[in-house]
């Protein structure tokens, strides 16, 4: 891989995740030794563990195309082999969130996928994207329970914080649907949407 052309993202924007595209198998000796490496460098690469979570799982359906799409990610990673997160010291200690959601955007089964990012001040704390387990009816549903999940890790972060004599208050969460805060603000509409929250309690 040292002579291929790097690439900017860790996975394709047009790849579509089937089990079974009728491509044939692909040699899974050495499809498991590449997944097995990069699992190992997401620990230090956070960067690429959504796409290589994504493609550790047809592992017992392997295929050619799979592989392909292994090879990108190697291809990101020559791109962004000086990529680092930056924490500067001297800045404040303002916690916030951000939320966001697609509905019914895994392709593979077509679940609503949510993601969260958390900053201490400038500096990424935490972040996440993953499949939502509970049902939703709409957008503003998925962006509700987005914005819940995010709220779980902020309370938890703030009493972590506690911990080392740092009190953050008021702490903002961003969410850019409005249907979903005006499920927030209003009691009687949260009612409605409690199918969506079954397993995000906090």
């Amino acid at each position: 891989m040292e002579s291929v052309k790097p690439i900017e993202t860790p996975i394709s924007p047009s790849t579509r995740l089937i089990v079974d595209d009728g491509s044939p198998s692909a040699e899974e000796k050495s499809y498991w030794g590449m997944m097995g490496s990069l699992l190992y460098l997401t620990a230090s690469k956070p960067d690429i563990a959504f796409s290589v979570g994504l493609w550790a799982r047809f592992q017992s359906n392997l295929k050619e195309t799979h592989l392909k799409d292994v090879r990108w990610i190697l291809r990101y990673l020559k791109y962004t082999s000086d990529l680092a997160l930056w924490y500067p010291r001297g800045h404040n200690f303002d916690l916030i969130g951000y939320a966001d959601a697609d509905y019914a955007g895994f392709l593979h089964n077509e679940n609503n996928t949510l993601g969260t990012a958390h900053f201490l001040g400038p500096c990424l704390l935490s972040w996440a994207t993953k499949k939502q387990h509970s049902v939703a009816m709409s957008t503003a549903e998925v962006e509700y329970v987005a914005a819940t999940s995010c709220c779980a890790q902020l309370l938890w972060t703030r009493q972590l914080l506690k911990v080392f004599c740092v009190d953050t208050r008021c702490i903002p969460i961003c969410c850019d649907n409005t249907s979903a805060i005006n499920i927030v603000k209003n009691p009687c509409q949260r009612k409605k949407a409690k199918h969506t929250v079954i397993r995000h309690h906090f």
